[in-house]
């Protein structure tokens, strides 16, 4: 991992190249006779590179926006496009095929498999990705290349998770779309895992948006999104950011 100082770049390598592009984003979802709206007309844009940060209380809609970002979940209306492919439109086949091949994703919970080392866990991904990683670098590149061979049950949580964020990487993703990453750990095993986070965007280039409830995470994004009720109420760029060794929970 690289040492601390107290400033770090502020832009995704003064790129401004657009990964995704949002227009009148809707969501709305039925509960018996109860309509939800959990988005209301979204406009949002994430360039190629970028650390961002999504905070908002429950229920806000973050949650729904990155599943929509991923093609997790379709949204009522409005527009989503990845690149050149409008996601809106997309079928079930291309929404899979958008997964497998340009995204990653990072949940609270690591969803390893207990009978498998951490380097099995890896290779599940790189056996069906079109350009992986090797599984030994991924789970190097997290600060794991001495633990290939631990099961699950023999790492700490933080470790799971930097095993989780490995094989969510090794496929090369361009995106790396994270719900609440650090949220089941405690302040300095979540340091940990933010520090590989903060080490893909830095070396691989991968956009990376962290969805979390934790505002001093926002600190070491390029920008942070507000929202609340649907909304996104408020976007603020870090002149200068910190290092996850410098956040203080």
């Amino acid at each position: 991992m690289p040492l601390a100082t107290d400033i770090v770049q502020t832009s995704p390598s003064a790129q401004t190249e657009i990964v995704f592009s949002v227009r009148g984003l809707t969501k709305s979802y039925s509960t018996g006779e109860v309509e939800i709206h959990a988005l209301r007309g979204v406009d949002l844009d994430l360039i190629a590179g970028e650390f961002v940060v999504l905070l908002g209380p429950s229920g806000s809609g973050k949650s729904t926006l990155l599943n929509i970002l991923g093609g997790l979940d379709v949204a009522t209306s409005g527009s989503v496009r990845y690149r050149s492919l409008d996601l809106s439109s997309a079928n079930e086949s291309t929404l899979t095929r958008f997964r497998r091949e340009h995204v990653g994703f990072v949940f609270q919970f690591y969803n390893l498999i207990p009978s498998l080392t951490a380097q099995e866990n890896v290779e599940v991904v790189t056996e069906i990705a079109a350009r992986p990683m090797d599984a030994a670098q991924a789970l190097a590149l997290v600060g794991l290349g001495e633990r290939l061979d631990a099961f699950p049950a023999q790492l700490s949580g933080g470790q799971q998770q930097r095993v989780a964020i490995a094989r969510a990487i090794a496929k090369q993703p361009e995106v790396l779309l994270c719900d609440e990453p650090t949220g089941a750990l405690d302040s300095e095993t979540g340091v940990r895992v933010l520090e590989a986070l903060h080490e893909v965007n830095e070396r691989l280039g991968t956009t990376t948006i962290i969805i979390t409830h934790n505002a001093a995470i926002a600190a070491m994004a390029h920008r942070v999104i507000y929202l609340s009720d649907g909304r996104i109420v408020k976007t603020e760029q870090n002149s200068v950011r910190k290092r996850p060794s410098e956040i203080e929970w």
